[in-house]
């Protein structure tokens, strides 16, 4: 499969520079917007890496290949960057792409910091090669429960696709819920239409929704739809997947994309690096950063640390894990095996659960936290 070549500049031919390979959804059907906040922070700490002189006094640069949610896409990625001769893999925002690229890269003993992927079986087996900076889906699903179970609802439905992911949320927030006097109703989006997804909620009386579908179909046209439904005023219309964070969503949906909550990876201050950073990563934007631009930028500050101690020896950066003591954005980062977690996980970023604010769709409330 041809892989796209990476943008003007993320490639050298001197062989004089340490190079990382970066794994971004960048076109269709990727999540397109998610894949450019995530590259920003990429981009971002390679520079200023570089200003303060680089690994060792050699340039970090990014060899960037466009995934396009494609698992197969991504695992021949990794093939080529492995031959190109990079350090390190870093990024990845689809959790499925993201577990074939991880499976690629412990298969070939490249290591791997994946940024933003949560799904907790990120590697069939436990591996040495694969760390994660994004919280596992597991944890941030049962705070997402627990803000349910707190505000009330008890008959939870589901709007999902077809997926390991969706159907991983989906088993995480049965087994959260069932035990609390939680219910949860599947909706299949395979067979249904957004208006007989409304049909469906008013015949189980669900309190609430949650999209575990992509973005933006069929999560928008659901969105609409159950806001149009004078049966369903009162309904809660919730996106753990975090549809809702980025600008798009508000430009589709307007009021409507508004009081939907999602969760967000940040904590309720950012510290002064945090906030440095976003400053930066906003004028690199033109826009207000996401939790997965962070994520990119905490990415390459570990694999530069590990880097600057190990040089580019992959199996020495592997063995470094355990080691890392790194001050991000979002908190210091230290990894560890975590039950039921395969790979090396930060454990944990801090877990928000937000909306938009319905006065002002730009603004995010902090609804609950974990």
């Amino acid at each position: 499969m041809n892989t796209p070549p990476s943008p003007p500049g993320a490639e050298r031919t001197d062989g004089s520079a340490v190079r990382i390979g970066a794994l971004v959804p960048l076109t269709r059907p990727g999540w397109v917007e998610a894949g450019r906040h995530l590259l920003a922070g990429l981009e971002l700490a390679v520079r200023e890496v570089n200003d303060a002189g680089g690994i060792l006094g050699r340039p970090l640069e990014l060899v960037v290949r466009d995934t396009a949610a494609d698992p197969h896409r991504a695992a021949a990625a990794v093939d080529e960057l492995a031959r190109l001769g990079v350090a390190a893999l870093a990024g990845e925002y689809h959790s499925v792409v993201a577990r074939a690229a991880a499976a690629r890269a412990d298969a070939l003993g490249l290591p791997f910091l994946c940024s933003s992927a949560v799904l907790d079986a990120l590697t069939e087996q436990p591996t040495q090669w694969v760390a994660r900076l994004a919280p596992a889906q597991s944890h941030g699903w049962q705070i997402y429960a627990d803000f349910l179970l707190c505000a009330g609802h008890r008959r939870i439905a589901v709007a999902a696709q077809p997926s390991v992911y969706w159907a991983s949320g989906t088993r995480i927030l049965r087994d959260y819920l069932a035990p609390r006097g939680g219910t949860v109703i599947e909706l299949d989006m395979s067979e249904l239409t957004p208006t007989a997804v409304c049909d469906e909620l008013v015949d189980h009386r669900a309190t609430a929704v949650l999209l575990l579908a992509g973005h933006p179909e069929p999560a928008v046209p659901i969105v609409t739809s159950v806001r149009r439904d004078q049966r369903l005023a009162e309904i809660l219309i919730g996106a753990p997947a975090g549809q809702p964070e980025f600008a798009e969503w508000a430009t589709l949906l307007g009021e409507d994309g508004a009081a939907i909550p999602f969760l967000r990876y940040l904590p309720e201050r950012l510290g002064p690096l945090g906030a440095r950073v976003g400053t930066a990563l906003r004028e690199r934007l033109g826009e207000a950063p996401s939790f997965v631009a962070f994520e990119g930028y905490d990415t390459v500050a570990v694999l530069a640390d590990v880097l600057r101690s190990n040089g580019a020896d992959r199996a020495r950066t592997a063995e470094s894990w355990p080691r890392v003591a790194v001050e991000g954005t979002r908190g210091q980062i230290r990894f560890s095996r975590t039950p039921g977690i395969s790979v090396w996980q930060w454990a944990w970023t801090p877990v928000q659960v937000v909306d938009r604010d319905p006065a002002e769709p730009g603004r995010f409330r902090i609804l609950h936290t974990g």
